[in-house]
């Protein structure tokens, strides 16, 4: 999984492109959650394009690795990476939220191939991931569990649950990636409901736990290849993420947790600003 130079800069620029298209897509919507998409692409790049074994063309291939996003508000990021993997034509972009189409405010499994469960209630996902895992075990399948999930859901008693029952089962060949960025739709978690120390409470639970720096690509791969250095329990990455990342006006701004930048001024500079960003990425790889 060694991560080189080069595949490093085209994963970054990649993840530049991905923000575009997220910001296109939410102004077509006209609605839709802004901050931790944005914040979170750099993680779901390298995923689907460095971590995963997984086939578009097959969607259903037995020996996948399965991804479960349990804040599945956060979909516009996953829907532009799996477009951009070629699960599905770019086109359908721009069908976000639209009556019809597969693309929903939450991803629905029988509607979407590669998507593996439907989300909806916050938590969920955390025990989702840990049964899968679990299957694979008992099946003695080599095939790993990844799931995203926030920190706001933190703060939901199913998720304690499931991370017990993970530590209980040594479900080595689950990962879980928190969303750290620190902001849910009405303040910060801090505010709300204060998760520090988190670190301290996953390993409680019996889990091995990564901290990375979310919004670089190269960290989370280094964080990723020490989870799956771990044979005897399962691993939580940490992954501290600045919401709205790329776009300066948004970010670490809670009040963009829900809400689409509009069509004309704002959607204008984020786009801007995302092409600055790209910009800076090609000269530090020159």
């Amino acid at each position: 999984m060694h991560l080189h130079d080069d595949k490093l800069k085209e994963l970054e620029m990649r993840a530049v492109k991905i923000r575009e298209d997220i910001i296109d897509m939410l102004v077509e919507a006209g609605s839709g959650h802004s901050a931790g998409p944005l914040g979170m692409t750099d993680i779901f790049t390298a995923l689907y394009f460095h971590v995963m074994l997984h086939d578009p063309k097959d969607p259903h291939w037995e020996e996948r690795d399965r991804l479960i996003l349990s804040n599945g508000h956060i979909c516009p990021v996953r829907y532009v990476t799996m477009a951009h993997a070629g699960y599905f034509p770019k086109s359908w972009m721009m069908t976000l939220r639209k009556l019809g189409s597969p693309l929903q405010g939450h991803p629905e499994r029988l509607k979407l191939p590669g998507v593996e469960t439907t989300s909806g209630p916050l938590g969920s996902g955390s025990s989702q991931a840990a049964g899968l895992a679990y299957a694979a075990l008992l099946d003695k399948k080599p095939w790993r569990t990844y799931c995203v999930m926030s920190d706001g859901e933190l703060e939901a008693g199913q998720t304690w649950e499931a991370m017990l029952f993970a530590g209980r089962n040594r479900l080595y060949n689950c990962t879980f990636v928190i969303d750290r960025n620190n902001i849910q739709i009405d303040g910060t978690t801090e505010e709300i409901m204060p998760l520090e120390p988190l670190a301290e409470k996953f390993e409680a639970f019996g889990l091995n736990v990564e901290r990375c720096a979310g919004n670089s690509i190269s960290d989370f791969v280094t964080a990723v290849e020490r989870a799956h250095g771990v044979t005897a329990k399962p691993t939580v990455i940490i992954a501290d993420t600045i919401p709205g990342y790329g776009v300066p006006y948004m970010e670490h701004d809670y009040a963009w947790h829900g809400k689409p930048p509009k069509a004309g001024e704002e959607s204008r500079a984020a786009i801007e600003a995302l092409r600055t960003l790209g910009g800076k990425i090609k000269s530090e790889h020159e």
